[in-house]
């Protein structure tokens, strides 16, 4: 069956079911077997959701998912309701992001009414990259991932919860929000360290808190570089330190080609990406004194 013979029969499940859930309503029905009527268009709504996804229809499928979870909820069945609210998101996110969030904000609710955490904080980080990516709200994204990071500590889901709050760092600092960025770093940093299968990425960490300071203060940046080494004294030995080093030594000469250089060096064997060089360069400007120069780190 082509596309186009799969939306007519979705078209025609979707009236049938509608026939059925009127028919639900009348009194004499309603009082013998209003229920299974309600049942059989919640399979026919589904059947339909299923057809329009197949001929990639994805508005009306997520419109036709949407009526099978209100159906559900009707039916006081809680789980199959979140189940479609859920289908309805993923199938709404290729065509109306803000719909898309809409239905998985109605599943992340009825997962918390359940006490379902887990399966809510994975929803809270679909909604935040959807935010990222599709609706470019870093604000809502953050606050998305904090939410997710709340359920999953909850949970005990300590791992889990750091990954979001990574997010919600990385995005702070871009955001200027340094305090915030430094305060999660070093949270999770610190508990990296605690951990034996984690302990080699707690200098990225340190790393990361200590730049977030050096973009706002030399003599903080200082104070903190010196904590995190007593903390972990194997960050000393790293690449990472070492560079740090020579960046506040150039940053108090007020001397960017050695910070330049610094920077090249590290990154000829650690290759950098777009978060350190943002921050990097917002530090090399600092330097140069109301953003002269010409902005590049090379």
């Amino acid at each position: 069956m082509d596309n186009a013979g799969k939306e007519r029969e979705a078209v025609q499940l979707m009236a049938e079911a509608e026939k059925r859930v009127k028919a639900s309503h009348s009194f004499l029905r309603g009082l013998f077997g209003g229920n299974t009527r309600i049942e059989e268009a919640c399979e026919m709504y589904t059947r339909a959701a299923n057809m329009f996804k197949m001929a990639k229809n994805w508005s009306a499928a997520g419109n036709a998912f949407c009526q099978a979870a209100k159906l559900h909820m009707q039916l006081q069945s809680k789980h199959d309701s979140a189940t479609s609210f859920v289908d309805a998101g993923n199938a709404y996110k290729k065509a109306d992001p803000q719909e898309a969030i809409n239905c998985l904000n109605a599943a992340i609710d009825i997962y918390t009414d359940m006490g379902r955490f887990t399966i809510a904080a994975k929803h809270h980080i679909t909604i935040a990259e959807i935010y990222e990516t599709e609706l470019v709200d870093i604000e809502k994204a953050i606050a998305h991932y904090e939410q997710s990071a709340d359920y999953y500590k909850g949970e005990e889901s300590n791992s889990s919860a750091n990954k979001c709050l990574l997010k919600v760092a990385a995005y702070a600092a871009q955001l200027e929000q340094y305090q915030k960025a430094i305060e999660i770093f070093e949270q999770v940093g610190a508990s990296a360290m605690d951990n034996p299968l984690l302990r080699y990425s707690a200098k990225d960490y340190f790393f990361k808190a200590a730049l977030c300071h050096l973009t706002v203060d030399e003599l903080n940046a200082k104070l903190a570089l010196e904590k995190y080494e007593e903390m972990f004294p194997a960050f000393t030995d790293s690449r990472e330190c070492k560079l740090l080093k020579k960046l506040l030594e150039a940053h108090e000469e007020q001397n960017s080609e050695a910070y330049t250089e610094a920077v090249k060096e590290f990154d000829s064997i650690s290759r950098l990406d777009q978060w350190l060089t943002t921050m990097l360069l917002r530090i090399k400007k600092s330097i140069q004194g109301d953003g002269e120069g010409d902005g590049d780190l090379k």
